[in-house]
């Protein structure tokens, strides 16, 4: 049996196992078809791969037809829809299955001890409210419902494509309530709001099935960072709680997955520029979009570049496990963090170079700063850079829902 095949079996345990130990928690969860199910045979194949998050107003609309999947316990309008049926298959566990956390209790960073400095966890904040999302808990939920300062904000975690992001719940005059589905596209969590049932694609925030299919929900900024970064920068910071739900957290149930040639349920072609589970920090910007690998900005420290007109300075520092390696996350591989921000302050633009140890200095002016884009020391300090909105994704996935991509290599 190959190594990849071995993964396969042992990783639809782990979501057979997930889905049992969620049901019986959920009684009341409607039965969904499980993950054997494909559309049948006679259903036409239809164009309609990589999309992507739209730039500009709603995304057309497909014509209406039967979904080949069951839709009991649904109150989705199946009616509209941006992407093939085909495109869009079970992952395992049922609708809600693994449970969002919608109520989440927050802890002290004193008390969080039983996260390692190594702990791969996203940062977010809104004005003076800094909250801290370890993946060691979203591995095991995928979703947190909450609000940050007064902004209502789902924090999402989609193990099998390594994507990290945070959305606004504020849509259409209302808060939306997001759970998932069970379901995937291009290996990538389906989420579903409450409000409407929409079926919401995770990497691109964009409604593909439902009353919103076409919209798009609005991305906001965050960072994957270790705790030992966010603790000493944050000290007084909020740390999301483990929940009462039975599970290991801080263990990894997808041990050896970001090692894998070939990702879980993800059905298309793997674009042959990078490694399938290459990490990378993914930019779009208008009419642009580029990705940097991590192991080339690991081996630079800083990386400067300019897309489309923006000069941009991407950083990395070490000290980060992989949440997607070992059993225990905190034993996971080294992969590190990494940062985009625009490298322009008060009109001048800079120049970095790493520094070591996560440190890196301007050619201007020789001002020392952090992987937070903060200037701790020279001239400028006290300056802040402006955060550049970039994602933090397994290759495969990115190129996926982004094949127009640019990949950043040196010469």
């Amino acid at each position: 049996m190959s190594k990849q095949l071995i993964f396969a079996v042992a990783t639809a345990l782990v979501a057979a196992l997930i889905a049992a130990a969620c049901g019986a928690l959920t009684p009341t969860t409607p039965a969904m078809p499980g993950a054997a199910e494909t559309a049948p045979a006679t259903v036409e194949t239809e164009a309609s791969s990589g999309v992507s998050a739209p730039e500009n107003g709603e995304t057309a609309l497909l014509p209406p037809s039967e979904p080949p999947f069951s839709t009991s316990g649904w109150t989705t309008d199946f009616t509209r829809r941006t992407v093939a049926w085909e495109e869009i298959i079970s992952g395992g566990p049922p609708k809600d299955g693994i449970p969002a956390i919608d109520e989440p209790a927050f802890e002290s960073v004193a008390a969080a001890g039983w996260l390692s400095e190594r702990d791969p966890v996203i940062l977010f904040s809104e004005g003076e409210d800094i909250r801290v999302y370890p993946l060691a808990i979203l591995i095991w939920h995928e979703i947190v419902n909450d609000t940050v300062g007064s902004r209502p904000v789902a924090v999402t975690f989609c193990p099998l494509c390594n994507a990290s992001i945070v959305f606004d719940r504020s849509f259409d005059g209302r808060v939306l309530d997001f759970g998932t589905t069970g379901r995937l596209r291009n290996s990538d969590l389906i989420m579903y709001d409450r409000q409407t049932e929409t079926w919401w694609q995770q990497f691109t925030g964009e409604g593909i099935v439902g009353r919103y299919a076409g919209a798009q929900l609005a991305f906001l900024p965050s960072q994957v960072l270790s705790f030992a970064d966010v603790a000493a920068a944050f000290p007084a910071a909020q740390v999301l709680a483990r929940p009462t739900f039975p599970r290991s957290y801080g263990a990894n149930p997808y041990t050896g997955y970001d090692s894998s040639s070939q990702p879980f349920l993800f059905r298309g072609e793997i674009d042959p520029r990078l490694p399938a589970t290459e990490r990378v920090a993914g930019v779009a910007l208008p009419g642009a979009i580029k990705a940097y690998p991590f192991s080339v900005v690991a081996a630079a420290g800083a990386i400067n570049d300019e897309v489309n007109g923006t000069p941009l300075v991407i950083l990395h520092k070490p000290g980060v496990a992989s949440a997607l390696d070992a059993s225990a996350i905190s034993e996971g591989r080294e992969v590190g963090s990494v940062a985009v921000y625009d490298r322009r302050i008060a009109g001048r633009v800079l120049t970095f170079v790493a520094n070591g140890a996560g440190v890196y200095r301007d050619q201007e002016t020789g001002s020392v700063w952090n992987i937070l884009g903060e200037a701790i020391d020279g001239e400028l300090r006290g300056e802040q850079l402006t955060r550049q909105l970039a994602f933090d994704h397994f290759w495969f996935a990115w190129a996926a829902f982004h094949p127009q991509t640019a990949v950043y290599a040196t010469e």
